[in-house]
């Protein structure tokens, strides 16, 4: 780490740095001089040198950096000169601020200027490369490019500058004015994910300042400055939170905005508590909280008619229609029926937090909390005036849902009211902090409550009704969507109903609902009362456990107690405390504090003795040794002064031989004055010109070497694009000729294909034959061929010793097969038994007996009898042949 022996030498390094180029060495630079524990005093270079490392965090974008030093910064200057380290996050915020900006014109300059009609024709084959590859629009790309690096800097200095400044009593203008400019960018460029990171920072900034009291520099918001600055905070995020539609957020916001007044036990403006509610009232909207959203409304009237001096009679009663018709939109049942004991318990949790937020009470208390409900609500609007101001069809509507009963003729003029309620609404001219009321909103809740109330007065008039009839009398919506209504109502014990698609017809119960109702009620007070009973007995046991156990550590701490004292009286030689007898609890812990108690007094008055002779001892010490420092301090002064004349008449002997021996050598160098000057000149000369040629060779030197890498560029640029341009035709070639091998190699398989197909046919068409003439032969052979009378079957003849032919005559008559065996059996020589003819398919013999002269019958039969063996050969050697 280098070291400067003042600021300024710090400074003018990285300023020489900066000049040449090297801004990482002198970031470094300045770095290491703010963190350095050498230069922790203030001067007005610090802040100087602040300035000039912010400017180089900010061009190379280190985060880090800046808010390191910010933090070393605020170190030096915070109990010194505060307003320095003010104005040095002022301008780093600034220089954030326009880098961001810059880039964002610089990429909708670049956007407009790709704005052509011929894209390709201002591109570099590059260009269109990558835009293929990467499947990026232009401007998606160049926000990615310029743009996203320099907002996510700003974003990191928002938030570096919002913790540098947190719960500093000093800085809390500046802080608030941070806070203020990231609601305003989140809101500007819709950054949800950083609005809600945000708001969970300046969140835990509050809690930290709650939870470390004992914290220097700690704002006090009971000063009525910082409590605006904070409340102004919360405002502004209420309000960037539901702009961007971020509900949750904002109810978040609401409650840090009244938990904030709970610690100061105030109750801000009435101006604030406008924008509140109103945003309080969209919150609840938002979330189908029609009770806490009506609630709201009926705040925000109350303040509006008080506080609002130039509030005009027109808008005073939209803002009481609003309010009407919110209430009216709630619900006319409630939805805990049927919930269990947990759900019930939340959901009082949950409504008594509500209660706080809309009753804005600092100081709440259990038992003064207000429920909320429809029915209070409909009471509140009367007692408060709310329907005095309301417009004459808001007015009607109220009468008609809620004080009168028309079960067939509800629908028609509700139906009228609510197209005439639907066109009003509008800006508020004299509360601009009052959201533009439009009352058509609430239609379909009214049309709703419409349904409802005419399903429960047709329940009390009817028991039965046809589905088309009161599809009919509910114009406002079709049957299913009535019964999903229904449903609803009927979950939640409003209604009893059953609806019966078979008969086509609604049916309306009274009497089993309220038994229901009664013994589901019954069924719950018994379960709360055994609930409550064993819960008293739990606490009850576990109370009785803890006091025993109390009491049992209390009695072991009393007998250690007691044994100690006990141990340190025997060794003094005193007489044991209560030996042998029966003691208590009370009497262990009084007996020990007593001993305690001694204990401790005996040991101060003996400390108050040794204090005593120490001093007497001291006093005497004293007394004794004061003349002889004095002696002392005598004649060592007597010595310093001789001393002292002494040095001072020899340096005096000195300095006038030093200034005589000075005028001798002036006057012998004088005389080489003007022989020294021209030497210099000479010299100076010389080194000048010298100067100018390498300053003139140097730039040359540059030029050339600026020249020879831009034709290296060109060339490279030129060499790039003909590689790309070779392996496209490489490429191009490889895929062409890959398509004719393919296109070669598929033509090859579709005549092999044609070819085995010609020979299969070849091949089926010889085996159809071959059947064929197997058939015809078998035919033959059956029709010709008797069956064997006798039972042993005659000898079947062989190639090698076929029998005799037949004697008989050849005169061209048919002989039976029985006749000419017997004839061959007489002839032949005897032999064993076997079959004539072999089964064709066993591979035997099917030689047929030889042809008896001049016989016409045996010439036809020995021709397929000859033939079969071959016409066999043919099949085998055409289905050996088939599959190859």
């Amino acid at each position: 780490m280098a070291t400067f022996a003042r600021p300024e030498n710090a400074l003018k390094r990285a300023e020489e740095l900066i000049n040449v180029g090297q801004k990482q060495e002198a970031l470094e630079t300045l770095h290491s001089f703010i963190t350095s524990r050498r230069y922790r005093a203030w001067t007005r270079t610090h802040e100087k040198i602040m300035f000039k490392y912010v400017e180089l965090c900010v061009d190379m974008r280190r985060g880090r950096h800046a808010k390191d030093g910010l933090i070393q910064y605020r170190g030096i200057c915070q109990q010194v000169n505060i307003t320095s380290l003010e104005e040095v996050i002022k301008h780093f915020m600034q220089l954030a601020t326009e880098k961001a900006e810059l880039a964002r014109s610089q990429a909708q300059a670049l956007e407009e200027a790709l704005d052509v009609d011929d894209l390709e024709a201002d591109k570099r084959p590059e260009d269109l490369m990558l835009s293929y590859v990467s499947g990026e629009k232009g401007k998606d790309r160049s926000d990615r490019e310029l743009v996203t690096p320099w907002f996510k800097f700003l974003w990191e200095t928002y938030r570096t500058v919002v913790e540098i400044l947190r719960n500093n009593s000093r800085l809390e203008a500046l802080y608030a004015m941070t806070a203020h400019r990231a609601f305003q960018f989140c809101k500007q460029y819709k950054r949800t994910t950083e609005f809600r990171r945000l708001c969970e920072i300046i969140r835990n900034h509050l809690a930290n300042l709650n939870k470390y009291r004992d914290q220097r520099d700690r704002p006090d918001l009971a000063a009525p400055e910082s409590l605006q600055l904070y409340l102004d905070t919360r405002f502004e995020q209420l309000k960037v939170a539901t702009e961007l539609e971020l509900w949750q957020e904002a109810f978040r916001s609401i409650e840090d905005i009244h938990g904030l007044m709970c610690m100061v036990k105030k109750t801000p403006k009435a101006s604030l508590m406008v924008v509140y509610y109103s945003k309080l009232s969209q919150i609840f909207w938002m979330s189908s909280n029609h009770l806490y959203h009506a609630y709201a409304w009926l705040k925000l009237f109350s303040l509006q008619k008080s506080f609002n001096k130039n509030l005009n009679q027109k808008d005073l009663q939209l803002i009481a229609s609003s309010v009407v018709l919110a209430a009216l939109s709630v619900p006319p049942y409630d939805r805990s029926y049927g919930a269990s004991h947990l759900e019930l318990e939340n959901e009082k949790e949950r409504s008594g937090r509500v209660a706080n937020l809309i009753a804005f009470d600092v100081e709440s208390k259990p038992e003064n909390r207000e429920m909320l409900s429809r029915s209070s609500l409909l009471l509140d609007l009367v007692s408060k005036g709310v329907m005095n101001c309301v417009t004459q069809e808001v007015k009607d509507l109220y009468h008609i849902l809620e004080h009168e009963f028309l079960p067939l003729d509800l629908a028609l003029k509700v139906q009228s009211l609510l197209t005439k309620i639907s066109k009003l609404g509008g800006k508020l001219a004299s509360a601009s902090s009052v959201p533009e009321v439009q009352l058509s909103q609430y239609v379909p809740s009214l049309e709703k409550l419409a349904a409802l109330r005419l399903l429960q007065w047709v329940s009390e008039v009817y028991q039965t009704m046809n589905i088309d009839n009161l599809s009919r009398i509910i114009p406002f919506f079709d049957f299913p969507t009535v019964e999903k209504i229904s449903v609803d109502a009927v979950k939640n014990n409003f209604l009893a109903m059953k609806v019966d698609y078979k008969k086509g017809a609604v049916f309306f119960v009274n009497k089993e609902r309220e038994e229901e109702a009664k013994r589901l009620k019954l069924q719950k007070i018994t379960e709360e009362a055994e609930q409550r009973r064993l819960a008293t007995e739990f606490e009850q046991m576990k109370n009785q456990r803890i006091l025993r156990e109390i009491e049992e550590r209390e009695l072991e701490e009393a007998h250690a107690l007691l044994q100690e004292a006990e141990k340190r009286s025997k060794k003094k030689g005193k007489k044991p405390v209560l030996d042998g007898e029966k003691i208590t609890r009370q009497t262990l812990m009084e007996l020990a504090l007593s001993e305690q108690l001694r204990e401790k007094q005996e040991m101060e008055k003996k400390l108050q003795k040794l204090g005593k002779t120490m001093d007497y001892l001291e006093r005497a010490k004293r007394e004794e040794a004061a003349p002889l420092i004095e002696a002392a301090f005598q004649q060592r002064l007597a010595e310093e002064e001789a001393l002292h004349g002494l040095e001072q008449q020899q340096e005096i002997d000195v300095s006038r031989q030093r200034h005589t021996g000075d005028l001798e050598e002036k006057r012998r160098l004088g005389r080489m004055l003007e022989n020294k000057k021209i030497f210099q000149e000479r010299v100076l000369s010389h080194r000048r010109a010298e100067y100018d040629r390498l300053r003139e060779e140097r730039e040359e030197r540059i030029n050339q070497i600026v020249e020879s890498r831009r034709q290296e560029r060109e060339t490279k640029r030129k060499m790039i694009f003909y590689l790309r341009s070779e392996e496209e035709k490489q490429k191009k070639k490889h895929q062409e000729e890959e398509a004719r091998k393919l296109e070669e190699m598929e033509r090859r398989k579709k005549e092999e294909a044609e070819k085995k197909a010609k020979l299969d046919e070849i091949a089926e068409k010889q085996r159809q034959r071959e059947r064929e003439l197997e058939e015809k032969w078998r035919n033959q052979v059956s029709v010709r061929v008797a069956p064997p009378s006798a039972a042993p079957a005659p000898a079947p003849a062989t190639p090698s010793a076929a029998p005799a032919p037949s004697a008989a005559p050849t005169t061209g008559k048919y002989v039976p097969r029985f006749k000419r065996m017997a004839t061959g059996e007489s002839q032949a020589a005897p032999t064993p038994p076997r079959p004539t003819e072999t089964d064709r398919w066993s591979g035997g013999d099917r030689t047929a007996p030889p042809p008896i002269g001049g016989d016409r019958w045996r010439d036809e039969r020995s021709r397929p009898t000859a033939a079969a063996p071959k016409s066999t050969t043919t099949w085998q050697s055409s289905r050996e042949r088939g599959p190859r």
